[in-house]
């Protein structure tokens, strides 16, 4: 049975539900700020932490958490065959809590399958939002008819799960080679994507800059803005930034082994790089 507890949240008969969870990355720093947020969220007991997927196996058999956020991307045992080594082999099956740094394309296929994720670098609201959903996923399978999530329609839905990911990594990508609408004062113009130097989100405001203006974009969330960019030129460093790779003209060391970049627009603008994104800089870069 699931080891979730209901415990009194406030004096107006308010609960919240504690859940126990697994952290499993192959980054460290990626962990540790997981843990964090999920420290400043409350409610939530981190039993363990892996680095790989054979850890992951073993931690779920000897803990039995509610919850387990999984790391797609790891060296051996990806998440995904993590995820069917506990089909094959758990009898409850955890809630799944992915965390990827996958384009906006990929992550589609979890929203079609009702599967959870998490996009690097982590966002305190959407980790918040993620929890939510398993706390009322683990309430509905506690019920008599709530069923297992182990069970025939489970299957299905991670296959099919697995079928999409694998089609969008080897289907052509669809050109990205339009342009994004900018509104610069009074004016709408079309920018050139391989002209954009960065976006940035403050308050909810999406500023998009080139090298010779400075405008901002129409779209709601840094998320919606990358679904209309060249993900193989653009790069989420930060939760607050998207950069394109090729107007990165400095990388810069900063303190604590983390990084700054150095941008080629006017103000050649100083852009931080999350700890989670460190490991995918030095890749770019060969650092």
């Amino acid at each position: 049975m699931p080891s979730y507890t209901y415990s009194l949240a406030s004096q107006t008969q308010t609960s919240a539900l504690t859940i126990t969870a697994l952290i499993i990355d192959d980054e460290q720093l990626a962990r540790e700020e997981l843990q964090y947020l999920l420290e400043s969220v409350g409610h939530v007991e981190v039993l363990a932490q892996g680095s790989n997927g054979i850890e992951a196996v073993e931690l779920v058999r000897e803990h039995q958490p509610d919850v387990v956020f999984l790391d797609v991307q790891m060296p051996g045992l990806d998440g995904f065959a993590v995820l069917k080594k506990l089909l094959e082999d758990t009898d409850h099956l955890p809630q799944i809590i992915f965390a990827t740094a996958y384009d906006q394309y990929a992550v589609r296929a979890f929203d079609v399958n009702a599967i959870d994720y998490l996009l690097k670098p982590f966002d305190k609201a959407r980790v918040m939002q993620a929890l939510d959903r398993a706390r009322q996923r683990l309430h509905e399978t506690s019920q008599p008819d709530g069923g297992s999530l182990t069970g025939d329609s489970g299957g299905i839905k991670i296959d099919a799960l697995l079928r999409l990911i694998e089609q969008q990594q080897i289907a052509p990508r669809y050109a990205h080679s339009g342009k994004i609408v900018v509104q610069a004062q009074t004016r709408l113009l079309l920018i050139d994507q391989k002209d954009i130097c960065f976006a940035s989100i403050d308050e909810g405001v999406i500023s998009v800059v080139t090298q010779t203006l400075e405008g901002q974009s129409k779209a709601r969330t840094l998320e919606e803005l990358l679904d209309l960019l060249d993900p193989n030129i653009f790069w989420r460093a930060h939760r607050s930034f998207v950069v394109n790779i090729n107007h990165i003209k400095e990388v810069v060391p900063w303190f604590k082994s983390s990084y700054q970049l150095r941008m080629d627009d006017k103000k050649q603008t100083e852009i931080p790089v999350s700890r989670a994104q460190t490991r995918r800089l030095r890749e770019l870069f060969n650092l």
